[in-house]
């Protein structure tokens, strides 16, 4: 019985193999979160929908209505495309900076709104893009490794 908890005790490398399996996990969990925000946008009741709909939710603001417009309609692709990087592991760096400006710029709308609730969400959001862009160095089980072993 010593052997075995002896044999599963954390080691230097088996430590460094949970930090790179936990941030597999993190960053598939948010790229398909995100993933399936923008692409059920998309292919439920569309973009132009779910602009029209969430558009009104900014009336009251003094943001101009055709920007906000404009914004939400791009802002289903901009999810998909993002999600689907980050869950592949694909321009990790990218996706995640671009991903928290996104972040930023949905929280920046919906203060404009004082909807405090969802903006608490939202920073749930921008912390985990923190976590994840600021830990890429585990990033070893993505796209981005397998492509970077090629060309070596």
């Amino acid at each position: 019985m010593a052997d075995y908890v002896e044999a599963m005790a954390p080691t230097l490398l088996s430590s460094d193999l949970d930090r790179k399996l936990a941030y597999l996990v993190f960053r598939l969990t948010l790229g398909i979160n995100i993933l399936v925000h923008g692409a059920g946008r998309i292919f439920g009741p569309g973009a132009d929908a779910f602009a029209s709909q969430t558009a009104v939710e900014f009336a009251k603001t003094p943001l101009p209505g055709g920007l906000v417009h404009a914004f939400l309609v791009v802002v289903p692709f901009a999810e998909s495309i993002l999600g689907l990087l980050t869950t592949l592991g694909l321009l990790t760096r990218w996706a995640l900076a671009l991903g928290g400006l996104l972040m930023t710029a949905l929280v920046f709308g919906t203060a404009m709104r004082s909807d405090w609730t969802t903006v608490g969400f939202q920073m749930i959001y921008a912390i985990t893009y923190y976590l994840l862009l600021a830990n890429r160095a585990d990033n070893r089980y993505s796209l981005d490794t397998l492509l970077q072993k090629r060309s070596e």
